[in-house]
């Protein structure tokens, strides 16, 4: 009696039904640890006494003061209020070779993802071969023409996520060039910034110490009248000379800041310095921002490329444990084939299925010490992390430092300035009611001009501290890969 077809089928079924299953099961598993970001700074300063000082409360009017918790809007660089900068900074963006570089980059890590995601489809390949036999068997020996053609298509099923921890690596890697990017386009114009202050700062002294040259000449020019009515000696005209001969050495390094800053925006700008010149610049065309917004420690670190560059880091290191774990369990791959072949006179239809498990069973201990590598690598990973999240914090405490001492040193220079001010004025009617010599005025000129330069040093020292705060604070440069793409 024959087995009735619908009892076979049904015991049949419930095995085909688990085959499937288990299949699916062994395809949707992924072996190693699944990523998570580590967890925010529990930190909620930077530096308390700095803090506290620059604070809205602490801070004297009329001084810089930060706005602790508060997150900065739109392009920091504005902040300066100079329309000049802006335009110098938005053509080194579009000009600099590093964040071509970086694009170009960032372009070939998102085809690396494509291609390691191609491993988890089936690959299709086709073959085909001719050539021409002899045969034996027959009892008389022929000669015959031969061909196959046809497709082949093979299937990684990757049973323990082998292909796909590959995957989320190389994700994670193009992760990594993305913020790579955004810390070049941080410090791009970060350089631009500073490099258009120093232009301006060095303009600044240099008009001056022309003016105290200026002064020094007449000095020592009434000196040698005086020398010539013997009301003076010798010594004093020498003292005279000796002051302007220092005085001018004043200016060479002066000039060489302000040609090193020039050819520096050049180059940032993409262009060399014989090519390009860049606009000149003045310290009264910037305006000091009166309130700068200083987000806590515990968002800062979602800010700042040099953090998520770790992070990604990390997260590449995490994928690397799963790989190397899924290369301890066996590999499970399903193969099928259909071809045409001919030999002689006679053709055929062939085709093929076949599965195949391959797995280690003895290598010397090769692939756990690899897995034990990848381990290790993700706790320096991790150490990396936690590093570069100190260093940033460090790098915005000492910022906000230097601020509150350049206030300090400002105020100083101020009152050194008043008093230079009030003594030249002094001088000057005292020679004007024939109280005092010439000289005394001019040496209270000289002092002035001094006092003046020593206040512009400081001031410069505060833009440039400020544009330290921004940039140590990320610059707003996160996610301005996104906008670029968005405004094409």
């Amino acid at each position: 009696m024959k087995p009735n077809a619908f009892v076979l089928n049904r015991h049949l079924f419930p095995a085909k039904v688990g085959a499937v299953s288990a299949v699916l099961f062994l395809a949707a598993c992924a072996v190693g640890p699944d990523y998570k970001a580590p967890s925010a700074s529990l930190s909620q300063h930077y530096d308390q006494q700095a803090e506290q000082r620059l604070g809205v409360a602490g801070n004297p009017p009329g001084e810089q003061h930060i706005d602790l918790g508060k997150k900065l809007n739109g392009d920091w660089w504005s902040a300066f209020h100079s329309p000049k900068l802006d335009q110098l900074v938005r053509r080194a963006i579009d000009g600099n070779l590093e964040l071509v570089a970086a694009d170009a980059t960032l372009r070939q890590a998102a085809s690396s993802v494509a291609a390691a995601e191609g491993a988890l489809y089936p690959q299709v390949g086709f073959g085909a071969q001719a050539g021409r036999q002899r045969v034996h068997v027959a009892a008389d020996p022929s000669v015959a023409n031969f061909y196959t053609v046809g497709p082949q298509v093979d299937f990684d099923l990757d049973a323990f996520g082998g292909n796909k921890r590959r995957v989320e690596q190389q994700e994670a890697f193009a992760d990594l060039q993305k913020h790579r990017y955004e810390a070049a386009y941080l410090t791009l114009t970060g350089d631009v910034a500073s490099q258009a202050l120093l232009l301006a700062s060095a303009n600044a002294q240099m008009e001056a110490v022309e003016k105290l040259l200026a002064n020094d000449a007449r000095n020592l020019e009434l000196v040698r009248m005086a020398h010539l009515n013997g009301s003076t000696t010798q010594i004093d005209v020498s003292l005279a000379e000796t002051r302007l001969a220092q005085d001018r050495t004043l200016l060479p390094p002066l000039a060489q800041q302000r040609d090193s800053a020039r050819h520096a925006l050049s180059i940032l700008a993409g262009k060399g310095p014989a090519d390009w010149i860049a606009p000149d610049f003045a310290l009264a065309e910037f305006v000091l921002p009166a309130n700068v917004p200083v987000s806590l420690p515990s968002e800062m670190a979602h800010d700042r490329p040099d953090i998520l560059q770790a992070e990604a880091d990390l997260h590449m290191a995490s994928a690397a444990v799963g790989v190397a774990t899924a290369n301890l369990y066996p590999h499970v791959s399903l193969s099928a084939s259909l071809a045409q072949a001919a030999s002689g006179n006679g053709g055929a239809a062939l085709w093929g299925f076949a599965a195949g498990l391959a797995g280690p069973i003895f290598d010397g201990g090769t692939l756990r010490a690899e897995r034990q590598a990848a381990v290790d690598g993700y706790k320096a990973s991790f150490a990396g992390y936690q590093q570069t999240v100190i260093k940033s914090f460090g790098q915005v405490a000492d910022t906000l430092q230097a601020i509150n001492h350049d206030a300090q040193e400002n105020q100083a220079q101020q009152d050194a300035l008043g008093a230079a001010e009030t003594s030249l004025r002094l001088n000057q009617q005292a020679y004007a009611q024939g109280e005092n010599s010439i000289l005394q005025v001019l040496e209270a000129e000289r002092a002035y001009e001094q006092a003046l330069l020593g206040q512009i040093r400081v001031k410069t020292a505060q833009y440039l501290d400020t544009v330290r705060l921004f940039v140590a604070l990320g610059g707003n440069s996160v996610g301005v890969l996104e906008q670029k793409v968005a405004s094409r």
